[in-house]
């Protein structure tokens, strides 16, 4: 019996440290922000910045930098854009990911000047450039001749309010701080609820970029050709003038064959919000030839270039994204409100920072995101409206690949597979199966693999453009082109006219792909975003689509294979059996 008591109060002792132990750990962010503050009355060591030397007053510099940009203290999420893995998800997928170190870019970008840095403020991201390619010795720039070209002026069937995703005049609210949070708080101390309406009662001007661009989003597209809302918006994502105002890990579950990376979600001081994928590999690598689809990397600049080649293509389905150099102290460490997150920074034997997060695989010390010494890459993609605000629907892709080391999918062994698919909905009415085409042209320039479920605004049923998320598995082979991607459009043998005609003229010397891109990726902060074999590469990709297209108006006649969208609106509606 007394051994038994002596037991039992040995296994509370343990208990009780066990619970000290925790709450001291707990309490370790705060102790060390009291610290701070009591150093904060000394002179101050006027030392260099030195990422070594200061591995041990994190908890410092984190206070400090809170308190200077006035952040709010709890941590907020709007539920925005979240990539889609899952029909039953509305989160993004995937992946396996190879660290690298960022480039010399970083050493390049502190020894500019403020002179610099403001040329660089007023650099033009999307607009028309004037030192890039030109179609003639006249200083003609490229992209201003093409969108200039009768095919890239063809006008929207007249917008109803069931074709706008945000109506005017209705009662619906923009509540920025909607989440539940209580720690935001206005520069000017207002207490009051702050809230953006898409009615008439202020101006469009008075909203922040971020909702322009969410209140122009239609039926048919996310943004307009010519909105100088989206160069406003990239320029939001890049500068440097404020850092963000929080940054949370966030976990992205990937399909349930494979596994995860991390990503980060930048929330701004005016409540928009930008998912940043890191640089994880440089430009020159490409993917190793034994590796599966779904074991390939992420890249930070496929996620960039793919929204250029979206807009050049005129489908305008992909959200904004820029390339942005971040501060990894400043902009993350110091500022998170994530303690899981700060505690996975270190210091690496190179004397670089670096953090791994916290995910189900490839986030651990060996597979960490370093800087140099603390400067890294990555993307910015704009989120899309709440889904909460404007609900999205997932679909699964017909011709989603098997993600199976062994087994192939039912499309890869029966070639009458799009027969099949036209029978079933929505791809038995309206335009689904023509943007499935568009997305199977636009993947394949890319050579992205990865593409097993799309996403459409719920609003606007079937009838509805397909939005193209997720392309970071994109560019990863310059010397092999994946002809397995162009099946559906092999079998199906569809394609919009508009569509039809744009491959024609990009595939013309006077505007050229390849010349078009390099041009366009000229705007981009992290230029240059792709190297010269994957720009040649879509020119021979953008030949082998219109070989294909070629065999079947030869097999099937012109009449059945280009789906006539250039007149009128019924055209746009016919079902996909029907020419």
């Amino acid at each position: 019996m007394i051994l038994f008591r002596k037991f039992r109060v040995l296994i509370l002792m343990v208990f009780l440290v066990a619970c000290t132990m925790h709450i001291m750990i707990d309490l370790l962010p705060k102790l060390e922000k009291r610290a701070a503050g009591a150093d904060s009355g000394d002179g101050g060591c006027q030392c260099a910045h030195h990422p070594g030397g200061e591995a041990q007053g994190w908890g410092k510099q984190r206070a400090r930098s809170a308190a200077e940009a006035g952040w709010p203290n709890k941590h907020t999420l709007r539920i925005l854009q979240d990539f889609s893995n899952e029909p039953s998800s509305n989160l993004t997928s995937h992946s396996l990911e190879k660290i690298t170190a960022a480039g010399d870019r970083a050493d390049a970008f502190r020894r500019t000047g403020p002179a610099a840095g403001k040329a660089e403020e007023h650099k033009p991201l999307i607009g028309d450039a004037s030192g890039g390619r030109t179609v003639s010795g006249h200083g003609v720039s490229r992209l201003a001749a093409l969108f200039e070209h009768p095919l890239y002026k063809v006008d929207l069937p007249p917008l109803t309010d069931d074709d706008t995703l945000f109506n005017v005049n209705t009662d619906t609210r923009f509540y920025p701080k909607a989440t539940g949070n209580q720690g935001w708080h206005n520069e000017e101390g207002n207490e009051d609820e702050e809230e953006f309406s898409p009615t008439g009662e202020v101006t469009a001007e008075s909203y922040p970029n971020w909702l322009r661009f969410h209140i122009g989003i239609n039926r048919y597209e996310l943004y307009s050709r010519h909105n100088p809302v989206l160069d406003a918006l990239l320029k939001d994502l890049v500068l440097r003038s404020r850092p963000p105002s929080n940054i949370s890990l966030v976990f992205l579950p990937a399909m349930k064959s494979g596994g995860t990376q991390l990503k980060l979600i930048m929330t701004f001081q005016n409540y928009g919000q930008a998912l940043f994928k890191p640089m994880k590999q440089t430009r020159e690598q490409e993917t190793p030839p034994d590796f599966f689809y779904f074991s390939d990397f992420e890249r930070h600049n496929a996620e960039i270039a793919a929204f250029h080649l979206d807009r050049i293509l005129d489908f305008r389905r992909v959200p904004p994204v820029a390339g942005r150099l971040v501060n990894m102290t400043r902009e993350i460490r110091d500022v998170t409100r994530d303690k899981k997150l700060w505690r996975t920074f270190f210091i690496s034997p190179a004397n670089n920072v670096c953090f791994y997060g916290e995910c189900s695989y490839y986030c651990s010390t060996e597979h960490a995101l370093c800087g140099k010494p603390d400067q890294i890459e990555g993307s910015l993609a704009a989120f899309l409206p709440d889904l909460n605000l404007a609900k999205r629907k997932t679909w699964r892709n017909p011709w989603r690949r098997s993600y199976h080391k062994r087994k192939k999918a039912e499309w890869e062994v029966d070639p009458d597979y799009c027969d099949e698919v036209k029978q079933m909905p929505p791809y038995d009415r309206g335009t689904r199966l023509l943007d499935i085409m568009d997305m199977t042209i636009f993947d394949f320039l890319m050579g992205n693999m990865d593409r097993h479920h799309y996403e459409t605004f719920e609003k606007f049923g079937n009838d509805t453009f397909i939005i193209h998320l997720d392309n970071g598995r994109g560019f990863g082979k310059h010397s092999h082109d994946e002809l397995s991607i162009l099946v559906p459009l092999s079998q199906c043998c569809r394609v919009r006219k508009s569509t039809y005609l744009r491959l024609q003229l990009l595939a013309k010397e006077e505007f050229q792909l390849s010349s078009l891109m390099e041009e366009s990726l000229l705007r981009d902060r992290l230029s240059p975003v792709l190297i010269q074999p994957h720009l040649q590469a879509m020119d021979r990709r953008l030949r082998l689509v219109l070989q294909v297209l070629s065999r079947c108006i030869e097999k099937e006649g012109h009449v059945n294979v280009v789906e006539e969208d250039l007149v009128g609106d019924s055209a746009t509606h016919r079902g996909p059996g029907h020419s």
